[in-house]
């Protein structure tokens, strides 16, 4: 039997550095929480807000995998292994930190505020070489359908990872309704609402709310408004 956890909009970590606002779905920095560490190979969801000219200074990373998904804005990005880049909504970016980066992100907008899903996921494989991708997503306004925007796979739709997890956005009409099957078994799915009214196997979800579920093959998605939401598929055990 399918075993689900819901994390609402209102309870997740917040973290307000004037020029920073960031909701945490999993413990992360000042905000801890034992009962919400990670789900499964998912360590990090932070739904952030950077104020115009603002951003993140040089810091490190290793042994993650790092996601970033633009919603509104664009970033600025520099790291350690020379690449120099601006990330925008529509786009998505990657990291493997593997033996260690350093990089910086920054609002390349002095006016207005940048928005985007900073994601970590623990990897399959340790002290890998470092790498940098970042890609335009095809079809990402394609209503009706699950949009791969990342897996395992190099040559398969978005970017890819040193993790067995496959991530999907989509874009429901009202009253649409889908069933989203894994791609390996032991996998569980985390469904985060970016915006509008979802069920999934028949909880209701309301936007940036957050739901687990694992133990099944298959997962029931229906929009009971207009909405879009990103699937993250991950393992549970890793």
């Amino acid at each position: 039997m399918a075993q689900t956890v819901i994390h609402k909009a209102n309870t997740r970590g917040v973290a307000d550095h004037g020029w920073l606002k960031s909701y945490q779905s999993f413990s992360f920095a000042g905000y801890y929480n034992p009962e919400r560490i990670n789900f499964g190979a998912l360590r990090v969801l932070n739904d952030d807000i950077v104020t115009g000219g603002m951003g993140f200074g040089e810091h490190p990373h290793d042994n993650m995998e790092i996601i970033s998904i633009p919603l509104e804005g664009e970033l600025q990005h520099k790291d350690s292994m020379g690449n120099t880049a601006t990330i925008k909504a529509g786009e998505i970016q990657v990291m493997s930190a593997g033996t260690g980066i350093y990089h910086s992100e920054y609002n390349a907008d002095a006016t207005k505020p940048a928005k985007f899903l900073q994601i970590w996921l623990f990897p399959n494989k340790r002290n890998v070489t470092p790498r940098y991708d970042q890609i335009v997503l095809n079809n990402t306004n394609l209503q009706n359908e699950f949009v791969q925007v990342l897996s395992p796979n190099k040559d398969d739709a978005g970017v890819w990872i040193y993790q067995d997890a496959w991530f999907n956005l989509a874009n429901f009409t009202a009253s649409t309704a889908k069933t989203y099957s894994f791609h390996k078994e032991g996998n569980g799915l985390y469904v985060f609402v970016l915006k509008g009214k979802v069920e999934v196997n028949g909880e209701a979800l309301d936007t940036r709310d957050g739901m687990g579920i694992w133990d099944t093959n298959s997962v029931e998605l229906k929009a009971t408004a207009d909405a879009e939401f990103l699937l993250m598929e991950v393992p549970m055990e890793f």
